[in-house]
């Protein structure tokens, strides 16, 4: 078992973006998150498509399949900010090659009227990338890699979606990081500051009382179907076992 602990509330998050480089004005068009209370998946999502105002880059369509065509009719950043903040403040973040979706998380922040602060005022960041390359040292650790070397199946994974793919990684997070921790686990986040961006840093929380959340029968029922379209896939599922 890993000896990291983290917050109460994490939130899994993937971004899908018109290109690789917000400074070259490059915006988010695709946000996925689910929720884990004391890393347990609760079925809360966050999944929203953006209109990006600009055209996105071939090489990343090719990537994504998303299209300008399939984004016209969707909402701006602008529109879908409060729901954003509401699902992910105060949790702790964790993300595949974090410094890439806080960097355009933070551009699209710059460019609303109301200022909001960076990421990592909002919430603590754990960068599963940053935690793979040291305990996987030498090796592959992009989230394909770890899907094969932890058993995950992700042959379902045509194209990179955010919402896919932050399922995807939290599977790995929990795997990689000491599987499911007790329903009833006090815990708090030792996020290690990342040396290649100042603004990922390391959060001690005091400890507090833990809130019990119980799920309601939609978000049981979300959680269970999600469980049954993986095992038809034939693939292999930590909430199974």
């Amino acid at each position: 078992m890993d000896n990291r602990k983290f917050l109460n509330r994490i939130v899994v998050l993937d971004t899908e973006t018109t290109g690789l480089n917000p400074q070259e004005g490059h915006r988010i068009i695709e946000i996925g998150c689910v929720e884990l209370i004391n890393r347990r998946l609760t079925g809360k999502r966050f999944h929203v498509y953006i209109n990006p105002e600009r055209i996105i880059d071939a090489g990343a369509i090719a990537v994504h399949g998303i299209t300008n065509q399939f984004l016209d009719d969707k909402p701006h950043f602008s529109e879908i900010t409060d729901d954003f903040l509401a699902f992910i403040e105060g949790a702790e973040l964790v993300i595949h090659n974090a410094p890439f979706d806080v960097g355009f998380i933070n551009y699209e922040f710059s460019l609303l009227k109301n200022k909001i602060k960076a990421v990592s005022d909002l919430c603590a960041i754990f960068d599963t990338l940053a935690y793979a390359r040291k305990k996987h040292p030498g090796q592959r650790n992009s989230l394909d890699a770890l899907c094969k070397r932890y058993g995950i199946d992700n042959s379902h994974r045509d194209l990179h979606g955010a919402l896919l793919d932050s399922e995807i990684l939290a599977d790995v997070f929990l795997l990689m990081t000491g599987g499911q921790s007790s329903l009833l686990e006090e815990t708090h986040s030792e996020v290690e500051q990342s040396s290649s961006r100042s603004d990922i840093k390391q959060l001690h929380p005091d400890r507090q009382t833990i809130k019990i959340i119980q799920c309601n029968n939609d978000e049981l029922v979300a959680h269970h179907e999600r469980l049954e379209t993986i095992l038809k896939t034939g693939g292999a599922c930590i909430w199974n076992q």
